[in-house]
């Protein structure tokens, strides 16, 4: 017996290495020291910090995954992997410089990877930080034909006096809403079971009555414009990272950000606060995605559960002086005053209860 035999396919590892290697490349940035393929990745820290603080955060992409493996479409969800990351980093006020990235397999399937890596390398590019590295595992009997599942790893920069941490945060302060792209990478387990489960209404003898149940991906519902399901469910999570530095880069004065993931308003919101403080949402204040209507219809789900479990259209908050709100409403178009923060005990309040 050998290696092979067992499933791994060693030389074909180190064939996919050098596939990708040009597109890990192109995402290099000044900073990248060596090439792709050691045991580990070098960047020399950016000149100019007195003090650089470095930030670091993970994530995945979660069960959105089982999406683009059962419509064979890899190449948007290298993308969401980024965005999850370097979306959080974000919200210290800190630069992304890396990224790294974790892929495991049951079996080695070049063409299917090479996409994945190419939307990792796309999104890093988007936001400006190199891909540095990364580790392709094969685990033959671990997953099932054509599954993946990866995680993402990204360090950021960020001046010590500058960390955004909560203490700069007042009362008074307007919340700044920047539209996402969709549902992002958060509620996809719900998601699935509406698309599996959810019954449908059809019109027999004049008469409605629920007679099948389930969804398809590639079906068109009125409400999406002409959009399929599946199209607009695999839309890649929106990255922030260059509009958000460039509005510190030009002195706008930003207390706190939150990038709402999974737990929706509820739970992100009260992460960038400081001490006996809340947030008022004012919920009517931005126009809700149309696959958030279609989803709460379809799956007959609370409003309250839908603010809880989704982004609801807005993926990123920047929290601002009263008075730069309107440069901030200006710089980030488009973008919404949602909400404000008010005293309390770290609750958001305002969002619809049914």
């Amino acid at each position: 017996m050998d290696y092979r035999q067992a499933g791994v396919d060693v030389e074909a590892g180190r064939a996919f290495v050098e596939t990708i290697r040009s597109l890990v490349e192109g995402t290099h940035r000044p900073g990248v020291l060596g090439g792709l393929g050691g045991f580990g990745g070098y960047f020399e820290l950016p000149e100019g910090y007195r003090q650089p603080v470095l930030v670091s955060g993970t994530d995945g992409v979660g069960t959105k995954l089982k999406l683009a493996h059962r419509l064979n479409r890899h190449n948007t969800v290298g993308v969401d992997l980024v965005a999850m990351c370097v979306n959080d980093v974000l919200t210290s006020g800190a630069e992304p410089l890396y990224f790294l990235d974790y892929l495991a397999t049951g079996q080695l399937a070049p063409e299917q990877l090479t996409q994945v890596v190419a939307g990792v390398a796309d999104g890093c590019r988007q936001s400006g930080c190199a891909l540095l590295g990364g580790e392709t595992a094969e685990m033959p009997g671990f997953y099932g034909q054509g599954e993946y599942d990866m995680a993402g790893f990204c360090v950021g920069i960020v001046e010590k006096s500058a960390i955004l941490d909560g203490s700069q945060v007042r009362t008074g302060d307007v919340l700044i809403g920047l539209p996402s792209s969709g549902v992002h990478s958060n509620g996809y387990s719900l998601v699935r079971k509406i698309m599996a489960e959810a019954p449908r209404q059809e019109t027999l003898v004049g008469r409605t009555d629920s007679r099948s149940v389930g969804y398809g991906w590639d079906e068109c519902p009125e409400m999406l414009l002409g959009q399929s399901l599946g199209d607009v469910l695999l839309t890649p999570t929106q990255l922030y990272v260059k509009p958000v530095l460039a509005a510190l880069k030009r002195g706008l004065e930003i207390h706190a950000m939150a990038h709402v993931t999974g737990g929706g308003f509820p739970e992100n919101l009260p992460r960038c606060l400081g001490e006996n403080q809340s947030i008022y949402i004012e919920a009517e204040s931005w126009p809700i995605l149309p696959i958030f209507k279609w989803l709460q219809a379809a799956g007959d789900v609370a409003l309250a559960e839908m603010f809880k479990t989704f982004n609801m259209g807005i993926g990123f908050v920047v929290i601002v002086p009263a008075d730069q709100a309107e440069a901030a409403l200006a710089h980030f178009q488009p973008a919404y005053p949602i909400g404000r923060v008010i005293a309390g005990n770290g609750v958001v309040s305002g969002l619809p209860e049914g």
